[in-house]
């Protein structure tokens, strides 16, 4: 296998989705038994976001955020659902579903959208996508 440089990495990781970098990095930390620490929260959304475009851009939106409403009774679990979507640590994680309502994954296509809305709703949250 050819070695890769660091800027085509770099470019590699530019064409994933958020769900697809979460699964790299937990395949990276078990084959090497190393854990990546996030040294910072999920970003929240915008405050002057897409809800002025119309009707017309919900048909053609392509982009979608999840937004964890409220934890719900199983807060635990939903804390280890969002460290699965993310990489973020179990503080973090924990920090962010007390702060419901909050964007958990932003700016992903409808398929990963869903099946995080999805994963989200299993662990017993109040989840909506935008």
């Amino acid at each position: 296998m050819a070695k890769l440089s660091t800027d085509e990495l770099l470019d590699a990781f530019k064409e994933m989705t958020l769900i697809e970098l979460s699964e790299f990095v937990k395949q990276f930390e078990d084959t090497f038994g190393v854990t990546a620490a996030a040294p910072v929260a999920v970003a929240a959304a915008p405050a002057a976001g897409g809800g002025a475009a119309g009707g017309d851009a919900a048909a053609e939106q392509d982009e979608f955020d999840v937004i964890l409403e409220a934890a719900g009774e199983k807060k635990i679990n939903v804390i280890k659902e969002v460290r699965a979507l993310t990489s973020l640590g179990l503080k973090e994680a924990k920090e962010l579903v007390e702060a419901a309502p909050k964007v958990v994954v932003e700016k992903v296509d409808k398929a990963a959208a869903e099946k995080a809305k999805d994963a989200l709703e299993g662990a017993g949250a109040t989840v909506t996508v935008k």
